[in-house]
C-alpha cells in the first residue's frame, strides 16, 4: 500500500482510534478490562503509533502543490509553537471540569479560572493552533488534509465538550464556565476572566522545556528542520 491509499487509511484508523473509545460504553468496558492506567497507558500508546504513520503516509503521499513557499511560512510554526507549549504545560494538571486533560478539578475556583479562563479548552486549542501553523508551512495537498483535519478535529471537540457538559452539568455548567470561554482571550477581553495567582514558574519552565525538546527533536524525528534558516 502507498500514495493516497495508504494516507487515507492512516487517516481513517487515527479518526476511529479517537472516536471508538470516546463512547462511554466502549470506554467503560475498556477500563473495567484493562484498568485505568492500563486504559491510558494504551491509548496513548496506539494514538502515537498511529499519529507517527499517518505524517509518515502524508510525506510518501503524491505532493500536489498549493500555493509557492514564502518565508513568512517558515517563521509561523516557531512563533506558535513556544505559545502551544506553555498551553499544554499550563493545562496538564490544573483543574478543570470543563474539559479533558485537568486535574484534581475539586479544587477549580470558577470566580478565579486561570488558564481555564484564557481557553476553557486549552489542549485542543493548543492542537489546533499546532496544526494551523504546521498547515501554512507545508503547502501541498497531503499535509493540508492532515493539519487542516487536526485543526476541525480540535475545534469540532470543543463544541462536542461543550454540548456534553451542558447537558451532564445542567446549570453547574453555567457557574463554572461564567468567567471562561472557548475563544482564547475572549473572557480576558470582555472582562470577566480573572487570575487564579501569578503563573506557576514551574509550568513555564517545563513549557520553555517542552518547546526546546521538540525544537531539538524536529529533524531526527520527522527529517526536516523547523528552523527558518
Amino acid at each position: 500500500m502507498g500514495g493516497w491509499a495508504e494516507f487515507a487509511a492512516a487517516f481513517a484508523l487515527f479518526l476511529l482510534s479517537h472516536a471508538v473509545p470516546a463512547r462511554p460504553g466502549v470506554k467503560a468496558r475498556l477500563t473495567g478490562a484493562l484498568g485505568q492506567k492500563g486504559y491510558l497507558a494504551a491509548y496513548v500508546t496506539v494514538s502515537l503509533a498511529l499519529l507517527a504513520w499517518l505524517i509518515g503516509a502524508a510525506g510518501r503521499a503524491p505532493f500536489v502543490a498549493l500555493w509557492p513557499p514564502a518565508p513568512w511560512q517558515l517563521w509561523l510554526p516557531n512563533l506558535v509553537m513556544p505559545v502551544v507549549c506553555l498551553l499544554v504545560a499550563g493545562a496538564l494538571g490544573a483543574p478543570n471540569p470543563l474539559s479533558f486533560g485537568g486535574a484534581g478539578d475539586a479544587r477549580f475556583d470558577p470566580d478565579r479560572p486561570g488558564i481555564v479562563g484564557l481557553t476553557r479548552h486549552p489542549l485542543p486549542v493548543a492542537l489546533a493552533l499546532w496544526a494551523l501553523a504546521h498547515a501554512a508551512a507545508n503547502p501541498d495537498l497531503a499535509h493540508l488534509l492532515l493539519f487542516g483535519g487536526f485543526a476541525g478535529f480540535a475545534l469540532a471537540g470543543t463544541v462536542v465538550i461543550d454540548r456534553r457538559n451542558r447537558r451532564r452539568m445542567g446549570p453547574d455548567w453555567d457557574r463554572l464556565a461564567a468567567r471562561t470561554a472557548t475563544l482564547p482571550l475572549a473572557a480576558l477581553v470582555s472582562g470577566r476572566w480573572r487570575p487564579s495567582g501569578p503563573p506557576p514558574l514551574g509550568r513555564l519552565g517545563l513549557g520553555l522545556l517542552l518547546w526546546a525538546g521538540l525544537l531539538a527533536a524536529h529533524r531526527p524525528v520527522i527529517g526536516v528542520s523547523p528552523l527558518p534558516f
